[in-house]
C-alpha cells in the first residue's frame, strides 16, 4: 500500500511538472505573439511619422513656391504683402509640428551617409556659380539612386557610396535630390523668363 502511494505520488509529480512546462510554453508563445504584434505597430508608427515628416517638407516647399511664383510680380504691392503675410503665417504654423524619425545605423552606414551628404552639398554650393552644370550633376546623382534604368548619366562614385547607406537614408537622400532638382529647375525657368522679358524691349525698339 505504501509503495502504491509513493508510485502515485511520483506519477502525480511528473504530471504536475508536465502541466507546468506546458503552461510555461503557452505563456512564452503568447508573449512572443504579443511582441510580434507590437513590432508591427512600431513599424507602422515609424512609417506614419516618416510620412508626416515628408508631408511637412512638402507643405513648406509648396508654400515657398507660392511666394516665389511669377504671378507675385504682377500684382499690387498691397496684395503681395498680404499674400506674403499669409504664407509666412502658414510656414510658422507648419514649423510648430515637430516630427523626427531616427535611423539606426552602424559605423559603415554613418560614414556612407556622411560622404553622400558631402557630395550633394558640394553640388549645391555650385548652383549659384553654374546653374546648368549643377542641374546636370544633380540629375546624375539622382540617377545613381534609381533602381530602374535611368535616363541620362549616372554618378558612379555617388552610386558606390549610397549603396552603403541605410535603406531609410537612401530614400531620404533620393527625396532631397528630387526637391533640389525641382528648385533648380524653377530657378532656371525664372531666369529663362527673365531673359525673354528683357529681350522683348530690344526687339521692339529694333522694329521701330
Amino acid at each position: 500500500m505504501a509503495q502504491m502511494k509513493v508510485s502515485q505520488a511520483k506519477d502525480s509529480e511528473a504530471g504536475d511538472k508536465f502541466l507546468r512546462s506546458l503552461s510555461m510554453a503557452d505563456r512564452s508563445g503568447h508573449l512572443l505573439e504579443t511582441l510580434d504584434n507590437l513590432e508591427l505597430r512600431v513599424e507602422a508608427l515609424r512609417e506614419a511619422a516618416a510620412s508626416m515628416e515628408q508631408e511637412k517638407e512638402t507643405l513648406l516647399e509648396l508654400i515657398q513656391s507660392v511666394q516665389n511664383n511669377q504671378d507675385m510680380k504682377h500684382i499690387s504691392d498691397g496684395e503681395r504683402e498680404e499674400l506674403n503675410l499669409t504664407a509666412n503665417r502658414l510656414i510658422g504654423r507648419t514649423l510648430t509640428v515637430a516630427v523626427s524619425v531616427e535611423t539606426i545605423r552602424n559605423l559603415q552606414q554613418e560614414e556612407a551617409l556622411r560622404k553622400a551628404t558631402a557630395l550633394i552639398d558640394e553640388v549645391v554650393n555650385k548652383v549659384l556659380r553654374d546653374l546648368g552644370s549643377a542641374k546636370n550633376q544633380l540629375a546624375a546623382l539622382y540617377n545613381a539612386c534609381s533602381s530602374e534604368a535611368p535616363q541620362g548619366p549616372i554618378d558612379q562614385k555617388f552610386q558606390s557610396i549610397i549603396v552603403g547607406c541605410a535603406l531609410e537614408d537612401q530614400k531620404k537622400l533620393k527625396t532631397r535630390l528630387e526637391k533640389l532638382i525641382r528648385n533648380v529647375s524653377n530657378a532656371d525657368r525664372s531666369i529663362t523668363l527673365l531673359d525673354q522679358k528683357n529681350a522683348k524691349p530690344a526687339k521692339y525698339n529694333h522694329i521701330y
